[in-house]
């Protein structure tokens, strides 16, 4: 058993980020099994959803003749506009029902704001918003994270270098983790995360 001021976040095992959903990642669905044994070794354990309405912004389909995967700039920076997924109440959105979501004792839900994206389990994409994720850690006397789930470059990523930023000590295991991979985004998000002083494994 890990010491108590260890901390698992899952992020987005959701049935729209596994194979056959609406922006699913290669290999999605392999790493449930994995991440449910390694529950068993953490007091904490936190979930995150994404969780979007159907008029969020970073769908491609709400932005006529855009197409997915294109880039737009946004108040808050460059946005990739995405398929729609994981819209609130869908099969979409839920969490893989292999996912052993009994052993969380909090889920973060984010991207419910239609007006900015959210793949950070601590802030939204203006990186000043937050979820509530620190102060709920910080109260568990939580002080490391281990991060696992979906997708590397992206929620993952975000999620490790705001981590690392608000002072936590961070380890990505990456074997529990399956990446998007847009246009080299995988290595220059584990480029970022190293360069944050994130563990790698």
């Amino acid at each position: 058993m890990k010491p108590a001021t260890e901390a698992l976040i899952v992020i987005d095992v959701q049935n729209d980020f596994c194979p056959g959903g609406a922006l699913a990642v290669a290999g999605g669905d392999e790493i449930v099994p994995g991440i449910n044994a390694l529950m068993a070794g953490f007091a904490t354990v936190v979930l995150t959803q994404d969780w979007h309405p159907a008029n969020h912004l970073s769908f491609a389909d709400n932005h006529p003749g855009a197409a997915p995967f294109s880039m737009i700039d946004m108040p808050y920076g460059r946005q990739v506009l995405w398929p729609a997924h994981c819209v609130q109440g869908t099969a979409g959105a839920a969490f893989h029902s292999g996912l052993n979501t009994d052993a969380a004792q909090l889920v973060i839900r984010k991207g419910f704001r239609p007006q900015i994206d959210s793949y950070s389990a601590f802030f939204e994409n203006d990186r000043t918003t937050p979820t509530g994720l620190e102060g709920y850690l910080r109260s568990r006397g939580v002080t490391g994270v281990t991060l696992v789930g979906l997708a590397t470059d992206f929620c993952v990523a975000y999620s490790a270098l705001d981590a690392s930023r608000l002072g936590f000590r961070v380890t990505v295991q990456s074997d529990l983790c399956r990446a998007i991979d847009l246009n080299g985004s995988l290595a220059s998000a584990r480029a970022e995360m190293l360069a944050a002083g994130v563990l790698l494994t």
